[in-house]
């Protein structure tokens, strides 16, 4: 069971601190009355932090690093040298307690929130082809089919549908055309309610219809999965759109696949520079087989990219597309490299933070 980080408060009169325990009580959150933070640590993790001008001089000298949501608090004025002891410590606001009470409940409940948003975020991977025929869309599935409580989503309006990839072409629930979003925050359990589920994966996919997708629509979906706490993975196609760039900008991690041939290296080092350029977390799944004996290692030299995984090639994938839909056993060359990605994601500076 995870517990909101409760806001720290760094005050010595006792009106002042009584003012502030009577505001965290309207909020909802709780309060750690300290002298001094015992650590940076704490000091880093704290939802907010409250003080006074004395504990603002005292905190700037330690140098404590810079951070949101640190207020200034004092029982009159603001005069000119609470607004110095503010810019020393970093302070976003300077308020006067009891005359802003409100404003400072609502502050401090946008905090909380926050934070326990942050603590349940889900991470969110984009999946692109170095080059035509890769096998992109097949990883991102097996990527959500692999991982837990996922949301897939299609992001390249003439894919013909992740839906027939899975088997889930008959499957009730909405697909893009069908999906009517002007972006802003959307709440994950009615979108799950709306869209097809298949083998535990929520899916929202292209129908046949094609045509281009909303690139605020995307990010609200995008948004409304990581902060439900659900994996996001998006399948991404292979050019410029402005959708395609909202889930690479979105991602915690992008995953280029390719195969183990010179052209495909040649392509996917043409495409290394427009990815970087937006997002730098980008890693290499190389694909057997290998015509001409290129390794895995010197592919992903080639492109400049960390390797994530090598997969050899996967028996009967085809067949399997075409009758059924994909199915990922966890020892198949498909699924083990799906497992080394999932890793990978899992282990990312974001998703550790959360």
């Amino acid at each position: 069971m995870t517990t909101t980080p409760a806001v720290l408060v760094l005050l010595s009169e006792p009106a002042l601190r009584d003012d502030v325990d009577r505001v965290a009580a309207a909020a909802a959150v709780s309060l750690v009355h300290a002298e001094e933070p015992s650590s940076r640590k704490a000091w880093s993790a704290a939802a907010a932090i409250l003080l006074d001008e004395p504990s603002a001089r005292r905190c700037a000298a330690r140098a404590l690093p810079r951070r949101d949501r640190v207020f200034l608090v004092e029982r009159s004025g603001p005069e000119e040298s609470h607004w110095h002891a503010a810019i020393e410590v970093g302070a976003q606001r300077v308020m006067t307690l009891p005359a802003q009470e409100a404003e400072l409940v609502v502050l401090l409940s946008e905090a909380a929130e926050s934070v326990r948003d942050a603590a349940r975020r889900g991470a969110v991977a984009a999946v692109i082809a170095g080059r035509g025929g890769a096998g992109a869309s097949v990883l991102a599935a097996a990527l959500a089919l692999c991982g837990d409580d996922a949301l897939l989503v299609d992001v390249d309006p003439w894919s013909g549908g992740l839906d027939l990839l899975l088997g889930a072409e008959t499957t009730t629930g909405l697909r893009w055309p069908d999906l009517s979003l002007r972006g802003g925050r959307i709440g994950y359990p009615a979108l799950c309610d709306a869209l097809p589920r298949h083998a535990e994966v929520t899916l929202l996919a292209n129908g046949r219809a094609g045509g281009e997708i909303d690139p605020n629509a995307l990010a609200a979906v995008v948004d409304a999965g990581s902060r439900g706490g659900a994996m996001v993975v998006c399948d991404v196609p292979r050019r410029s759109t402005a959708a395609a760039e909202a889930a690479l900008d979105a991602a915690d991690l992008v995953i280029v696949v390719v195969t183990a041939e010179v052209r495909a290296c040649a392509a996917a080092s043409a495409m290394v520079p427009w990815l970087s350029a937006i997002n730098p977390n980008v890693g290499l799944v190389v694909r057997g087989p290998a015509p001409g004996g290129l390794r895995a290692s010197e592919v992903a030299a080639s492109a400049g990219l960390p390797l994530l995984a090598a997969m050899r090639p996967q028996p009967g994938i085809a067949e399997a597309l075409e009758r059924g839909g994909l199915r990922v056993a966890r020892r198949s060359p498909l699924g083990a490299a799906a497992h080394r990605v999932l890793a990978v994601l899992q282990r990312h500076p974001a998703t550790e933070a959360a």
